[in-house]
């Protein structure tokens, strides 16, 4: 997009930002929804056109999104006698079926080359997140259903937006790839047991069903998409310039239709729900980082793991929540904490972009001095 085109869609943006705050300060909140949801989606596209803001596009994009189920739900909710909600399911499998063209064996030989960067990741993610969920529910004393989506979203493995966050702060990417590919594959088994110990207390939790669950959701699609890029590597580009679009959309979709199953309780919850995902999400960045720093690890792994901690699987999340029947309760959760994954990762990725990693590589928490001997092979 050229820089002209950037700047003319941005003043616009700022004509219909201007539009809702007038309507608001007149008292007519009710009908800010058109000049809002523009605002955003012309923010949106002008975002495109800036080189630092380009990242952030399709978060403003799941904010348009958002805004427009919050203001017009029904259409979202039910068509006819269609359920609205029975989409997230399939929409989640073809999102997996992408995810599993996007990867390939090798990505679980890391297991073997890194071994210490993957037990750790992996025991990271499966402890610090669910006890921050389990600790939030409490302490923000959540209704039993909500609390229960707060633990489910920490329970959850981490997803591909934690590869590209990895790349773009100049981290172990192929760590990252790995910790992605186990994680998911002991989801069907630690998913479900986490969610009996710690959020049992607030809802019924069905293990094996939720196993069942995760493996039709992720797994088999996943495997699919590995044989897929396995027979038809090459062969097929037109898919692979498709499915991170298809992707996108089924994301957009899949928030938009649990945001309006649960509108009512966001409206009176969610800002509380914010705060919750701001707090889960940095405690997992800070908990994550430091915890590798305490085992020697590098300053590219140290960065890795802490994305892949910080970052969970929000649509896996969400599709376990309609399977349990409770989309408009215990979905919410994810449906808010995925958005703020996004801001919060491209943000800490762009401020870890511009600074050297070489420069901290090795350097634990007890030494003074940096060592500067850097490995050469790790960072081509």
């Amino acid at each position: 997009m050229k820089k002209r085109t950037s700047i003319i869609l941005f003043v616009a943006a700022m004509v219909f930002l201007l539009a809702t705050i007038i309507l608001l300060t007149m008292g007519m909140g009710d009908r800010t929804g058109p000049s809002l949801i523009l605002f955003l989606l012309l923010l949106a596209l002008s975002a495109r056109g800036h080189h630092f803001f380009k990242g952030f596009s399709f978060t403003i994009l799941i904010f348009a999104a958002v805004s427009y189920a919050m203001f017009y739900p029904g259409y979202l909710r039910q068509i006819g006698d269609f359920q609205m909600k029975s989409l997230i399911v399939p929409l989640l499998q073809v999102i997996m079926f992408g995810m599993g063209t996007a990867m390939s064996i090798k990505d679980f030989w890391g297991v073997v080359k890194m071994p210490k960067g993957v037990l750790v990741g992996v025991v990271c993610q499966f402890t610090i997140m669910p006890l921050l969920g389990l600790g939030l529910a409490t302490i923000f004393g959540f209704p039993p259903e909500i609390a229960a989506g707060v633990v489910l979203i920490g329970s959850s493995p981490s997803g591909l937006a934690s590869n590209v966050m990895s790349y773009l702060a100049k981290a172990n990417v192929a760590l990252s790839v790995t910790l992605t590919a186990v994680s998911t594959l002991l989801a069907p088994l630690m998913t479900p047991l986490l969610m009996e110990t710690f959020a049992g207390q607030f809802v019924p939790i069905d293990f094996w069903g939720m196993m069942l669950s995760i493996l039709k959701i992720v797994i088999v699609p996943i495997i699919v998409g590995l044989l897929f890029n396995h027979f038809f590597h090459g062969k097929a580009q037109w898919l692979d310039k498709a499915m991170p679009i298809v992707s996108m959309g089924g994301i957009a979709l899949i928030i938009m239709i649990i945001t309006a199953a649960g509108r009512d309780n966001l409206l009176t919850i969610g800002l509380l729900l914010v705060v919750a995902a701001i707090i889960h999400n940095a405690a997992g960045y800070f908990l994550g980082y430091w915890g590798c720093r305490l085992f020697k690890m590098d300053e590219r792994d140290c960065r890795t793991i802490a994305l892949e901690v910080g970052m969970q699987n929000g649509g896996l999340a969400s599709g376990i929540a309609l399977e349990m029947g409770k989309v408009a309760t215990v979905g919410l959760a994810p449906a808010v904490f995925g958005p703020w994954m996004n801001i919060s990762g491209s943000s800490l990725a762009t401020y870890w972009r511009d600074k050297d990693a070489s420069k901290e590589t090795k350097k634990p928490l007890e030494e003074i001095q940096i060592d500067t001997k850097i490995d050469t092979d790790e960072l081509d």
